[in-house]
């Protein structure tokens, strides 16, 4: 396979991002509610209309300046260091480096919880002493 990309060819541009993304023509033409063989004529366009650019990054979970300035070189810096999850597509796409949740909201749920669980400890010895000291008046 060649991967060479001519300069300004925007469609190997989008080509070379969605197989970086290990993503199929189909799941993106899904993504963008086209079929595979528009996928194919886009990639092989060597010129896109703005409005499609941004449905195409869009889809794809980047941004149209990460299409138009895609180069191999900058390529593994710009997904080492960029992941959009807000990405409907991109929830197909495992990607352990990055948390799928909040890290202080999980914090904070925990001491939630064991706020919750003291309470409950602190009503359970209040109605064991309740409960002895009935026992002691019965006496």
């Amino acid at each position: 396979m060649n991967t060479a990309i001519k300069p300004n060819h925007i469609g190997q541009k989008i080509s070379r991002i969605r197989e970086r993304k290990e993503m199929k023509q189909e799941a993106l033409a899904k993504a963008l509610g086209t079929d595979q063989k528009a996928i194919s004529i886009i990639e092989n366009s060597e010129t896109i209309d703005e409005e499609k650019l941004k449905q195409v990054a869009k889809a794809l979970g980047v941004s149209v300046a990460a299409v138009k300035n895609f180069t191999e070189e900058n390529m593994i810096s710009y997904f080492n260091n960029f992941y959009d999850n807000s990405s409907a597509v991109n929830s197909f796409i495992a990607n352990p480096s990055h948390c799928t949740f909040n890290a202080l909201d999980k914090i904070m749920e925990m001491a939630d919880e064991n706020r919750k669980l003291y309470e409950r400890l602190i009503q359970s010895e209040k109605e064991k002493n309740e409960y002895l000291e009935k026992l002691l008046k019965v006496k």
